[in-house]
């Protein structure tokens, strides 16, 4: 550890600090409660109608007991909560908010979420992707615990269905995220009609990835110029392989399924016998860059184009197998 590495954690408390006191409550969510005080009745309101134990939420906040028994009373004055011995011990408090409380809770959580999704709103579907990313791995790195497990991820082969849903998905995403337009739609459509006529088993794969029972993402790896190859199984395989049609689903992106996907791709044409893994792809997308690049990828070429109505940079990627 250097005090370079200290600096740039210090450096970037205080930025997230200031980040957070941007969205101050009382000038931006338009309440009274100050940020501490919305996170006791957030935490309160967490016990769904039942009582909360005063210890667990001193706790779980880190404050101190005596200014929180100050809040707290400020809280019941205010008609926000009722306080009462435990009935296992009476030696610990009980709290429950009243309807005023719950309401109140109510308005402080929607705002909330409205002035953290106006944050987002400002960065492109890729670097959105990005930074929960990030997050994510700061939390598991310094040892935050979820407050549920989180849902079992599955990779598995496609059924009925899975693969219109590939052309929706990608056509869906694409236009939202980066303003594709209908002859992106077209071009997928075609891809995985290929693969439903020619597809050999034992040379072409498609994997469907499941969060929770799920569909969140898939990806294709088949012979390269698939489209151009005879209807024919076994035999000697090409020696290139291509990656097509990555897909994660926003909601399910930071939890390792683009990576869970690249790797299976990559595993399944190293046992196969290919000699080489490529696709090809546009600078815009960003995240799956990152994927590309850190399962071991290379740039091999760039150049602009005019398709599915923008101006984009094309790029040839390669992976020696």
């Amino acid at each position: 550890m250097t005090g370079r590495e200290v600096q740039q954690v210090r450096s970037f408390n205080r930025f997230y600090t200031n980040l957070i006191g941007a969205l101050d409550y009382g000038r931006h969510l338009y309440t009274p409660y100050t940020l501490t005080e919305a996170r006791v009745l957030y935490e309160i309101s967490r016990g769904h109608g039942h009582r909360v134990d005063a210890a667990d939420l001193r706790s779980s906040l880190s404050l101190d007991a005596g200014y929180l028994s100050r809040l707290l009373t400020r809280f019941e004055e205010g008609g926000l909560i009722t306080r009462g011995p435990s009935e296992r011990d009476s030696r610990r408090q009980r709290i429950a908010l009243t309807e005023h409380g719950r309401a109140t809770a109510d308005l402080l959580e929607e705002r909330s979420r409205d002035s953290a999704g106006t944050l987002l709103k400002r960065l492109p579907g890729p670097d959105r992707s990005r930074l929960l990313e990030s997050m994510t791995a700061i939390r598991e790195l310094l040892g935050d615990t979820p407050e549920h497990p989180a849902p079992v991820l599955r990779l598995r082969d496609p059924e009925p269905g899975d693969l219109g849903w590939m052309v929706q998905r990608n056509a869906a995403l694409y236009a939202r995220e980066y303003g594709f337009d209908l002859s992106y739609e077209a071009l997928v459509a075609r891809i995985i009609a290929e693969y439903a006529e020619r597809h050999d088993p034992l040379r072409d794969r498609t994997w469907i990835a499941e969060l929770g029972g799920e569909r969140v993402g898939a990806v294709m790896c088949v012979r390269d110029g698939i489209e151009a190859l005879p209807q024919e199984t076994g035999g000697t395989p090409p020696s290139t392989a291509r990656l097509r049609l990555l897909l994660v689903e926003p909601e399910a992106r930071g939890r390792g399924v683009g990576q869970a996907l690249v790797s299976a791709c990559v595993g399944f044409a190293r046992e196969t016998g290919y000699r080489e893994l490529v696709l090809w792809t546009n600078s815009v997308l960003s995240a799956a860059r990152v994927l590309y690049e850190r399962a071991g990828f290379e740039l091999t070429a760039e150049k602009p184009h005019h398709s599915f109505g923008r101006e984009l940079v094309g790029q040839d990627w390669r992976l020696p197998l």
